[in-house]
């Protein structure tokens, strides 16, 4: 008797800056009872995926690759377009984040970077970035790490890889102030300094967008509850073709000056008119605390 076919496992390919939090990412997905295979050189894939496949039960599979494969990097595309050949479900995270952040936890760790060979630790930043420049952008979803915890990590994965059948498309909406700098890892970037600045009124300069006189000074603007209402319009817009495109999640980062009153409002109330929607929504302050 012939063994008893199987369908392909989910696969999720988990890569991205060396030191920007791959190893987190791969623990909270071992927690969330994914099959973790940590630096499999790309030319396996294919032949992981079919031995997997043939298993009494199709697992979800995350595959942990990085630069110290190296020359493996040279059949990447190839074993991607073998998977995509055989119909195999295949997302890519990227983890992501600043120079100078990667510089520092190298730094703090005393270790060299696998890429720079006898130059600085940037050096082997600038040929990994390099290498890695088209599967960023091709990534189904990219995280910037540069202002994450441990935590907050294990948080945005478990909120983009929990419970899969529940809902289809996933947001993340992040509140950030423009003077910091905008978020690297956005989809949508709106601006909200259109709005009245609470921190002009003494009674509510000190309390943030988390707090009911600032949300309702905030929100009870007429071009807010427009602004609410068609940006919500959009991302509802936009869902079917991104989940035709394979595109199953997206940062919605929404600023003002310092990240403190009204993009935080704003995206509290973004965030509940997404979940009314369907679309399973994280919300994140980036600047929350940082005036």
């Amino acid at each position: 008797m012939s063994p008893q076919a199987h369908s392909s496992p989910e696969l999720l390919l988990v890569t991205g800056m060396s030191g920007a939090g791959r190893s987190t990412a791969a623990r909270a997905l071992e927690d969330l009872g994914w099959f973790v295979i940590d630096n499999l050189p790309p030319s396996l894939l294919p032949d992981t995926v079919a031995l997997l496949s043939r298993t009494a039960e199709t697992p979800k599979v995350a595959v942990v690759i990085d630069v110290r494969g190296r020359s493996f990097f040279e059949e990447f595309q190839s074993s991607l377009d073998a998977l995509d050949r055989d119909g195999s479900d295949v997302r890519v995270l990227f983890l992501e984040a600043a120079d100078e952040v990667l510089v520092r936890r190298f730094e703090s760790n005393r270790r060299p970077h696998p890429l720079q060979a006898s130059g600085r630790v940037i050096d082997g930043l600038a040929r990994e970035r390099a290498l890695l420049a088209d599967l960023r952008g091709s990534a189904d979803l990219v995280i910037d790490t540069g202002d994450l915890n441990v935590h907050d990590l294990r948080r945005r994965v478990d909120a983009a890889f929990a419970d899969p059948e529940r809902v289809q498309l996933r947001a993340t909406v992040m509140s950030f102030g423009f003077k910091y700098g905008i978020p690297v890892d956005a989809d949508f970037v709106a601006d909200v300094r259109f709005l009245p600045n609470p921190f002009w009124n003494p009674e509510l300069r000190e309390l943030t967008g988390l707090d009911q006189a600032v949300n309702d000074a905030v929100v009870d603007q007429p071009e807010a509850r427009e602004f609410l209402q068609r940006y919500s319009a959009i991302i509802d817009l936009v869902a079917d073709g991104y989940l035709r495109e394979g595109k199953r999640y997206v940062t919605i980062a929404i600023g003002c000056t310092g990240g403190k009153h009204r993009s935080v409002a704003i995206a509290e109330n973004l965030s509940t008119r997404l979940v009314r929607s369907g679309v399973e929504t994280l919300v994140t302050h980036r600047d929350l605390g940082r005036e």
